[in-house]
């Protein structure tokens, strides 16, 4: 793919420690890098691993700085946010970048002197309102209050799934224009080995959005010689935890490890209830895995015609869904094909490029910011609105 950009960036790009947002945050790095492109990847909330930190030293042209504190979607964080505000601000007035990219919401109220590109990820109230099924309390309205300033005052807002997008929309009553912006993986890091008789399932076990209790309830259905492996922590940052018998726990593995284990698994199988993209199924599929995925939009969208989909709360539907499939080697094979042809479309080029193109579209436009009172939705633009001064709400 040629470089969408001829003169070189210099991007500040932030990111957090504890989820997909980190691996996602290197890869795109590591492509803008690959160009030309120099980003300073600012880590916030819980101190980088030490694997981590060597994944960031091995990229080159990026540079990594560390803000120790807790994050917008954790207890009473926002002392601590505020500070990691203002050390953004200090890092951005130093290093004058081109564009700054935030991967989180409250940041984007800030007056950064470069524009602003706010990714959402995954929030907090569309979260609880699938994993809860009602809204979520009066207890995250100073949460709400920031998460809207943060999108009303970014230059422009993008997701990786137009699922989320509107969910931003639906959740925040921020009705701009957004661009969907999907994630990719390096296909070469990914191998489809010989097949074992395992179902895979992983990410952060401890949030009941990954729904493992539901593959628990499962796995009794499966027949013998069929074993059911988890990857991923199983201990959340607030200390809530999570029971994984009678699966058998492989605890929070390194890449190389995770990529045997994905290349060992037949079938990978994540009956999320909610899931915004859906970082850990991309790897899988480029592993050759046949997918069972939770039914809904953003695995809908991303997938469909490649993978089985299951009601997330029907663990009989989901047994009855792997059974006939252990049970059907063929069948297996055509969806793992068919979702590794799929998978194949979302590489790190391919993402590098859209948000490069984003990211010169705002350094042309003339303004900088949005109108204080967001425009209607409409189809989606590179081009913000007119100047305003935001105010953080944390």
């Amino acid at each position: 793919m040629d470089v969408p950009e001829a003169r070189p960036l210099r991007v500040l790009m932030t990111t957090d420690t504890v989820g997909g947002v980190w691996q996602h945050s290197i890869e795109l790095a590591r492509a803008l890098a690959g160009w030309g492109h120099r980003v300073v990847l600012a880590a916030l909330g819980p101190p980088p691993t030490q694997r981590q930190r060597a994944e960031a030293g091995a990229v080159r042209g990026l540079t990594l700085q560390v803000h120790e504190g807790a994050l917008e979607w954790m207890h009473e964080p926002w002392d601590e946010v505020r500070r990691a505000g203002e050390w953004l601000l200090a890092l951005a007035r130093r290093l004058r970048p081109d564009v700054v990219h935030l991967n989180q919401f409250a940041f984007g109220a800030l007056p950064f002197d470069a524009p602003t590109l706010v990714v959402a990820h995954s929030c907090v109230l569309s979260w609880w309102q699938a994993v809860h099924g009602e809204a979520a309390p009066a207890q995250w309205d100073r949460y709400r209050a920031a998460v809207r300033a943060g999108l009303e005052g970014a230059s422009a807002i993008a997701a990786p799934t137009q699922a989320m997008l509107a969910a931003v929309a639906r959740h925040h009553g921020v009705h701009r224009a957004g661009h969907v912006l999907p994630n990719g993986r390096n296909p070469r890091r990914f191998v489809a080995g010989t097949k074992r008789p395992l179902v895979l399932s992983a990410g952060r076990l401890w949030d009941p959005a990954k729904n493992l209790e539901t593959l628990r309830r499962a796995a009794s259905a499966l027949p013998a010689g069929w074993e059911v492996r988890v990857a991923g922590p199983t201990r959340g940052p607030d200390g809530q935890a999570v029971d994984t018998h009678p699966l058998c726990a492989l605890g929070p593995l390194p890449p190389s490890s995770m990529a045997r284990a994905y290349a060992a698994a037949a079938v990978y199988c994540l009956p999320a209830r909610y899931e915004p993209f859906g970082q850990t199924v991309l790897e899988a599929a480029l592993s050759g895995c046949a997918l069972v995925l939770g039914d809904i939009d953003s695995l809908r969208e991303t997938w469909e015609g490649a993978a089985v989909f299951v009601p997330p709360g029907d663990a009989a539907a989901l047994g009855d869904a792997l059974v006939r499939l252990l049970a059907d080697e063929p069948r297996r094979r055509e969806l793992a094909d068919a979702a590794r042809e799929r998978a194949l479309q979302f590489t790190p080029a391919r993402m590098a490029g859209a948000y490069l193109g984003l990211y010169q579209a705002l350094r042309q436009a003339p303004d900088r910011h949005p109108p204080p009172t967001p425009p209607a939705a409409g189809p989606a633009s590179g081009a913000p609105g007119a100047q305003r001064a935001a105010q953080p709400f944390f």
